[in-house]
């Protein structure tokens, strides 16, 4: 399943990935028997299966399932008994996800040789840049790579997000030379558990090998923006330390000031005036070409609720392509973009049937909705599409039989444990590589609100909005609408919360108490889930949340916009996020109050208990 190759062969990559999507149909019936085969014993499967490594009676009998369902099992593997409950294989860490469970990060099986699998699967972006981009070979990345917080489970496994996992582990640090993938950032930076050092030795080092930073980048769109809001807020330190040839005193980080030591060289006083004019400069427009004039392109992921950062990177960018290469999670690594420098309101994945095997279950836009499209484009599209699957007895489609522009949810089944189970993502069919399908990414589901890594859903908004209007409601105020929307106007970005309040038995709009909207504010905050309060305490990622309350009647001129742009009357519903700049306008005039919170709210890394 898993190709050997030499990365720095590109035309063999190349032929490589033909011969994946040629034989999609192929592979994933392999995948599949592989997967039964080898776990069919499994305490999951063998009670669906009863000991038979049957493609079909797996299809027929093992559920389709979400994460509640399979959450019992994974907890008694972190617990301490036995990996084989769902896997043959060894689980040699558990991977946290940005999804939540219970206010927690949801925890994914991973082995040994999954490390391989994305190891492979990153092996094959290479090729794929090559195809469309000459000489990547003749300088570095500067991509700005950073661990997040840990945990021992009572079993003795480590708990980690994916990419942590990843960088920490041989197949990362021990990786064979790739010249067309050196980095500007010793690894001693990127494994700095120290964010604000390791951003700040990252950013040093890349500036430092300016001429020979040839691509620039990071995981997603929103920690690009940090690094270059960090930059704005610290290029002057930088500068004295490339001209004195000394790192900062406040790098404490013994492997860090080491390697950037090393990568500083000798005092370099033109380099130093250099940076200090162009970073001196009344306007940031374009800052990134001419700090790194040799950039070919900007890789971060800009799909999804990513796409928010597009106008600000284009922004910073003075014209350098935006690149999204990969779509992956803490489940699977899923597929690769094939055409890297299409915009990016046009990037399509198209999934590597090796990978795991893929079912989808389709989502279908229904008539009675059709009238909300509008609303939904320009306001929220969480509503857009109804999820068919929902009725009794879901029906999925295999990977190669889905069909152009239909709308379906991922549903996997991995070598790691997962067997038909439910992403969550919702994708679109745009075309075919050969006999393998390319899927744009739509959206969550469910997700409401996204900044950073966090992702808020509905649920979770409106349990936090009523706890905190509970504090209003002794001086005889009511919340009788809300909405929000992710404001990215600034960096980092923060959720606004608009509130339109009345009076108990008075329509005259209420004076209103600093102190306590504040803390309406941050009851909100405190209510959210774990990855959204570690965004905002940890890793700064996230600003204070604001509420803005609005004029009375605010939600009817909101209403009487929906409408005229398509909207039925009978069918309306407050949208609970907004997208769309006109709506967004509407609600801003009438706003006659601003709080945000001033308390930071509560964060640790989650804990697993013994059951």
């Amino acid at each position: 399943m898993l190709p050997r190759y030499d990365p720095n062969d590109s035309e063999t990559g190349m032929k490589l990935l033909e011969d994946l999507t040629t034989n999609a149909c192929q592979l994933q019936q392999q995948v599949l028997e592989e997967i039964v085969k080898q776990n069919v014993q499994t305490e999951y499967l063998r009670s669906f299966l009863n000991g038979h490594p049957d493609k079909k009676l797996f299809k027929e009998k093992v559920p389709i399932v979400n994460y509640e369902d399979i959450k019992p099992y994974i907890e008694r593997i972190a617990n301490g008994e036995s990996s084989e409950i769902i896997s043959s294989q060894p689980i040699t860490e558990l991977l946290t996800s940005s999804g939540t469970s219970g206010g927690q990060p949801k925890m994914m099986p991973s082995t040994a040789e999954d490390l391989d699998r994305k190891t492979f699967f990153y092996n094959l972006l290479v090729p794929v840049m090559n195809k469309y981009v000459d000489g990547l070979d003749q300088g570095k990345g500067m991509y700005l790579l950073f661990i997040k917080p840990e945990i021992i489970t009572p079993a003795g496994l480590t708990a980690r997000p994916v990419l942590t996992s990843y960088y920490k582990s041989n197949n990362f640090r021990n990786r064979p030379f790739n010249r067309f993938n050196i980095y500007t950032s010793p690894d001693e930076t990127i494994l700095c558990s120290d964010s604000k050092q390791s951003m700040y030795c990252q950013l040093l080092c890349g500036l430092v090998q300016r001429d020979e930073v040839l691509r620039v980048g990071a995981v997603f769109a929103s920690a690009f923006l940090r690094a270059i809001k960090f930059l704005e807020e610290n290029w002057r330190a930088m500068c004295s330390n490339i001209r004195t040839s000394h790192v900062s005193d406040w790098i404490t980080d013994p492997s860090c000031r080491n390697a950037v030591s090393l990568t500083l060289g000798k005092p370099n006083s033109d380099l130093a005036d250099l940076i200090e004019y162009e970073c001196g400069s009344k306007s940031w427009e374009g800052i990134i070409k001419k700090l790194w004039p040799r950039t070919k392109y900007i890789e971060v992921i800009v799909t999804g609720s990513m796409a928010q950062y597009i106008p600000t990177l284009e922004f910073y960018s003075g014209g350098i392509p935006l690149v999204s290469t990969m779509y992956a999670s803490s489940e699977c690594y899923f597929g690769i973009n094939f055409k890297p420098l299409s915009k990016p309101s046009d990037v399509s994945y198209t999934l590597l049937p090796n990978m795991a095997y893929f079912e989808f279950l389709p989502v279908e836009k229904n008539h009675e909705e059709m009238s909300e499209k509008i609303q939904c484009n320009g306001v929220s599209d969480q509503n857009c599409i109804q999820e068919e699957d929902e009725r009794e007895g879901m029906q999925t489609v295999d990977l190669v039989d889905v069909k152009l522009g239909h709308y379906y949810e991922l549903v996997v089944t991995t070598f790691t444990g997962l067997y038909r189970y439910r992403v969550g993502d919702i994708l679109m069919v745009t075309g075919f590589h050969n006999k393998a399908p390319q899927f744009r990414f739509v959206h969550r589901r469910n997700v409401v609100l996204s900044i950073d890594t966090d992702k808020t859903n509905e649920e979770d908004l409106l349990n936090a909005v009523i706890q905190a209007k509970c504090l209003l409601e002794p001086l005889g105020f009511l919340v009788t609408e809300y909405t929000s929307y992710a404001d990215t106007s600034s960096i980092p970005g923060h959720y606004v919360l608009f509130w339109e309040l009345k009076m108990k038995g008075n329509n005259d709009f209420p004076e209103l108490d600093h102190t306590i909207m504040e803390q309406c504010c941050s009851t909100v905050e405190e209510l959210l889930d774990s990855v959204y309060r570690r965004c905002r305490r940890k890793d700064n990622s996230i600003g204070p949340l604001e509420i803005r309350v609005v004029k009375h009647g605010t939600f009817d001129a909101l209403m009487d916009f929906c409408v005229s742009q398509g909207s039925s009357v009978n069918q309306y519903k407050t949208p609970r996020c907004i997208k769309s700049e006109e709506a967004i306008k509407i609600l801003d005039a009438k706003v006659v109050g601003r709080f945000f919170s001033k308390n930071v709210p509560f964060w640790e890394p989650f804990r697993i208990e013994i059951k």
